[in-house]
């Protein structure tokens, strides 16, 4: 692993839920690139997330990566060990309360495996240029038209024996 890859992210919903979007920054040396998305519904947490996730996909090969993100949620959890213990425990928060958006989580720690990551948070809204433009990119993808289903958010409500979704 060479150069430190700068991952910016952040996520967007017009309700909580509502419709959403993430957008990730990522700089190498001189190299930019901006990825945005979006769902018809979902959560700003799992945007938040689904921004990371992206953000690490977007690599060629395995990277040193400096994550920067305003989501205290993503980041305590990555820095303090909360998502690794919850996937140990089957993905409870405690005996009786489920962890929320295992799916995603299960990814971002699988990408974690194959990446240097550091997470490092940052105000929001704050002036910070790149969290600024993250943030531009997630609310313009939530506003897009004919936005997909977000299916790991959307299909929790179904009974787990429900084949027919």
């Amino acid at each position: 692993m060479s150069d430190v890859i700068e991952i910016y992210t952040d996520g967007a919903c017009r309700g909580n839920p509502g419709p959403g979007g993430y957008g990730v920054v990522l700089i190498s040396n001189d190299r930019k690139k901006e990825l945005s998305g979006g769902f018809r519904k979902t959560t700003n947490n799992r945007m938040e997330l689904l921004a990371c996730i992206e953000g690490l996909k977007a690599l060629k090969k395995p990277c040193r990566v400096v994550l920067t993100s305003d989501s205290k949620y993503v980041v305590n959890a990555m820095v303090k060990g909360w998502a690794v213990k919850w996937r140990s425990n089957g993905w409870k928060l405690s005996p009786s309360k489920p962890a929320k958006n295992p799916d995603l989580w299960e990814r971002l720690l699988k990408l974690c495996e194959i990446h240097d990551v550091d997470f490092e948070w940052v105000k929001g809204h704050n002036e910070h240029p790149e969290n600024e433009r993250c943030d531009a990119l997630a609310v313009a993808a939530s506003h897009k038209k004919d936005l997909p289903v977000d299916a790991g958010f959307e299909n929790q409500a179904l009974p787990e024996d429900d084949l027919f979704g």
